[in-house]
């Protein structure tokens, strides 16, 4: 594994209201400025060029949690070394992806200008729109050493191995934090799965049974084939368990045949049970998710 890390720079867009707007608004409601939090939203954020960029920043951000795992410092994962050139493939991809949407939100501008104009009245501020929006979107990744650099092991030998031990605990605690993360993913998708094919309570209909409630499992385990560190003997033996339960079984079988839906439902609900008591008998650990915007006033 190598330390991966993702960070956006993002134009902000809502405002503040200047402390003389929020005297007016608690003028209305008799109460104190100093009391009152109120902003403004820019732009309709629901404008297609808006939700294209946005779009594209949601997506960057769920390929690189799929396909790293947590580390126990804030706006750092850890992704396999053999998967870092198509990582960055994927990003470049992704940067130009960006760069096309913000394009179009730049030509939108004047159309969202003039409706925020009309929306805001007084509010509205000219002053409040950058005049070009690029550079003030942007995403970038780098990949970063963890290791004490070498020239500490001549110069300062004891700070050399002091710094070796806290990294390598580090690393410990991110074997620690995947797992349990995998754990409340896999716990999820199969509970998730076995209520839709189990028989509902006395008087409900059935539940909704969607593709995806098979197709998530079926990711999963393609995450974590590639992404475990194989630490706990009885998670990999439940995913196998798993795994072998729907191996050949499409959403459509499901549908059709009512024992194969009790079937696969009353082994998932062996795995689930199994599942709750690793989880019960683990205490929780906070797994730190990065911050990894830059707001742009």
């Amino acid at each position: 594994m190598t330390a991966c890390r993702v960070h956006f720079i993002w134009l902000g867009l809502r405002r503040s209201l200047s402390p003389e707007q929020k005297a007016r608004a608690a003028d209305a409601f008799q109460a104190s400025g100093r009391f009152l939090s109120a902003g403004k939203k820019l732009i309709d954020t629901g404008h297609p060029s808006v939700r294209k960029v946005t779009s594209v920043k949601s997506a960057i951000q769920k390929f690189w949690h799929g396909v790293t795992v947590p580390f126990p410092e804030a706006g750092v994962r850890l992704i396999p070394q053999r998967r870092v050139e198509d990582f960055a493939a994927t990003m470049t991809a992704y940067q130009d992806d960006l760069r096309d949407g913000v394009e179009q939100l730049e030509s939108a501008m004047p159309e969202l200008k003039a409706s925020a104009r009309a929306r805001l009245g007084d509010l509205y501020c000219d002053a409040d729109y950058p005049d070009r929006l690029e550079r003030l979107f942007a995403v970038e990744w780098d990949f970063l050493s963890l290791e004490p650099p070498a020239y500490l092991m001549d110069l300062a030998p004891e700070i050399f191995e002091q710094e070796r031990r806290r990294v390598q605990q580090r690393f410990e605690e991110a074997v620690k934090m995947t797992e349990e993360a995998f754990i409340a993913e896999f716990g999820k998708l199969v509970g998730h799965l076995v209520d839709r094919l189990g028989d509902p309570p006395p008087g409900e209909t059935r539940r909704v049974f969607r593709d995806s409630a098979v197709e998530n499992l079926g990711d999963f385990f393609a995450r974590f084939r590639e992404l475990s560190v194989h630490n706990n003997d009885e998670l990999d033996r439940l995913v196998e368990q798993a795994q072998n339960v729907v191996r050949g079984v499409g959403p459509q079988d499901l549908r059709d045949s009512a024992a194969l839906r009790q079937r696969i439902a009353e082994n998932l609900s062996k795995v689930q049970l199994s599942l709750d008591g690793m989880m019960t008998e683990r205490p929780r650990r906070r797994i730190l998710r990065p911050s990894a915007t830059v707001a742009v006033a």
